[in-house]
């Protein structure tokens, strides 16, 4: 198998038959959170793609320039939350300066990616798997682009709900529940791909 036949696999994986919150339950906070409208979901999957990019390929070089060089890989998780809450700052004040309605609508959960499962698992998967910087980026891109792709799928399947006849009781988180397993359920198909 040659590199761009991998690096598609590798895409491919992350994106859809792996993808982190449908097959590892990675980021559903922002999921359930940011999923009532389709701007807000778009804007914040931009957002956890930026901050998954940036830090996956930070991560990679302070894990193999320094953690492992120094014999020190069990400090990772300090420093792969450290480098991600910075990135998360970062984001949040330029979105803030440029951009003030989509901070408001972000709210909390813009903080939150701090947080995110979904960022700190890319990073460790990248790791684990022992990815070259290659690897890393598209790696991360790939799960960016497919935790993007679940949030704006999930986003406006709640807004059609919104105008549905759905039952009193299953209104709300309820029916968002039954949603993600259905949506679950559809991406197992895609694990024949690669």
């Amino acid at each position: 198998m040659d590199s761009s036949t991998s690096l598609f696999g590798i895409f491919i994986t992350m994106a859809l038959v792996n993808n982190l919150i449908l097959s590892k339950f990675l980021g559903l906070c922002p999921f359930f959170g940011v999923s009532k409208k389709l701007k807000n979901a778009v804007s914040m999957g931009v957002a956890v793609v930026v901050v998954m990019f940036a830090a996956s390929v930070v991560s990679w070089l302070l894990y193999y320039g320094i953690l492992e060089a120094y014999d020190i890989m069990y400090m990772r998780t300090v420093i792969f939350i450290l480098v991600i809450a910075s990135l998360v700052q970062i984001l949040e004040l330029t979105i803030r300066r440029t951009n003030v309605s989509l901070y408001n609508a972000l709210g909390i959960y813009l903080p939150l990616i701090t947080t995110n499962c979904a960022v700190l698992g890319v990073t460790f998967i990248n790791v684990d798997n022992g990815f070259g910087l290659a690897e890393t980026i598209v790696s991360s891109l790939g799960a960016g682009v497919g935790f993007t792709l679940v949030l704006a799928m999930m986003s406006g399947i709640r807004e059609r709900l919104d105008i549905a006849d759905v039952p009193k009781s299953f209104e709300g988180i309820p029916i968002a529940f039954i949603v993600a397993m259905l949506l679950g359920i559809s991406f197992i198909a895609f694990g024949g791909l690669v």
